[in-house]
């Protein structure tokens, strides 16, 4: 397995904003709790504080998942995809990772 370096993101395709989509996944039941968008800075805090930090497109900066909830995910690996353009990120979730107050951010789902 190939590790990154702290700050050795060569091999990670940032996007023309500078961000790249993070899938976080429960690293004991490996569930898909959600999908956030990280960019150098919430990668390398990330990658440091072992906290999950991203970046909020919506509010243009950095945020620590669990920062005013309390439900912060404690990264215990990070990889990265084939292409490179998506990281994925096991964590240990305290807590809910949805906003809504559900466990997962998919929790709904399309029917016919």
């Amino acid at each position: 397995m190939k590790i990154i370096q702290n700050s050795d993101f060569k091999d990670i395709k940032f996007d023309g904003k500078g961000l790249v989509p993070a899938i976080v996944q429960d690293i004991y039941t490996k569930e898909v709790l959600m999908l956030a968008y990280m960019n150098r800075e919430s990668l390398k805090y990330t990658l440091s504080e072992r906290k999950a930090c991203y970046y909020s497109r919506s509010r243009k900066k950095l945020w620590v998942k669990g920062e005013t909830s309390g439900h912060f995910q404690f990264v215990k690996f990070i990889k990265y995809d084939c292409d490179g353009d998506t990281i994925l990120l096991e964590v240990d979730q305290v807590g809910n990772a949805c906003h809504t107050g559900s466990r997962s951010c998919f929790y709904r789902e399309l029917k016919n």
